[in-house]
């Protein structure tokens, strides 16, 4: 039986407003980058939220290809954030971007945030993406500097997605969705496991977001119209989350 479609984008007359976040590791662009751009183009996402975008040689240029290639813009990240990046589409108005690196861990690679503040009409959103670190001591500190992060955003809404490098039974995984809605778990759509495309067999790839958002569906768009297996195959080596989030409207 065919997955029923997530909601379209949209404003909603009491000034919420239905968003449409995408969450995908996209391994510095190495694979196919044309899949790359159909999938993402596909699931008409308002935010992207990357993991492993190219950092090196001529990042920036790539990264803004893939986004125009995909009907978006750059927003923050790639090298600046140590590889977590954020694209937009333009529904959304930025108030603000920063990028955060995080404390160096001698011997591992170096983790970072990217982060912003928008707004969809009357609906105001932090948003971060993160790729935490293999390292499990590590990851689990990185798990609390999100959540302060997120918190010092200063806003009342937020969403946090990314690689987590963490099945949902893990301290770290746990700690983050003891304190924001793993949207998975909140509202299922869509297929569960992220990793990997040839043999999808654990989630470790995750959207959060904080108490007060609505989860219309969330979950790996594998029968999305526009989105091919093969393409998810040959784009990178994760499959993507996509989640309906309906934002209220800012007080």
């Amino acid at each position: 039986m065919p997955t029923p479609p997530l909601p379209n984008s949209g404003t909603e007359p009491d000034g919420s407003a239905t968003i449409r976040v995408l969450s995908y590791n996209i391994r510095s662009m190495r694979d196919d980058t044309a899949a790359l751009a159909r999938v993402i183009a596909a699931c008409t996402p308002d935010l992207v939220l990357i993991q492993e975008a190219p950092r090196f040689f001529r990042w920036r240029k790539k990264l803004a290809r893939l986004a125009a290639t995909s009907g978006l813009v750059t927003l923050s990240g790639g090298a600046t954030a140590s590889g977590p990046a954020l694209l937009c589409s333009l529904r959304a108005t930025v108030e603000r971007a920063e990028d955060i690196l995080l404390p160096l861990t001698p011997g591992l690679h170096r983790r970072g945030f990217a982060t912003a503040v928008v707004r969809f009409g009357r609906a105001r959103l932090g948003v971060l993406s993160c790729h935490l670190s293999l390292q499990q001591d590590e990851r689990y500190e990185q798990g609390g500097m999100l959540l302060d992060r997120l918190a010092g955003l200063g806003v009342e809404h937020a969403v946090a997605g990314g690689d987590l490098n963490e099945r949902p039974n893990g301290r770290t995984f746990q700690r983050l969705a003891t304190e924001l809605q793993d949207c998975w778990t909140t509202s299922p759509w869509g297929s569960e496991y992220t990793s990997t495309p040839a043999d999808p067999h654990q989630r470790i790839d995750a959207i959060l977001a904080t108490p007060g958002i609505e989860v219309l569906g969330c979950g790996v768009p594998l029968d999305h119209p526009g989105i091919t297996e093969h393409d998810l195959r040959a784009a990178t080596d994760h499959l993507p989350v996509l989640a309906a989030l309906r934002v209220p409207a800012a007080s």
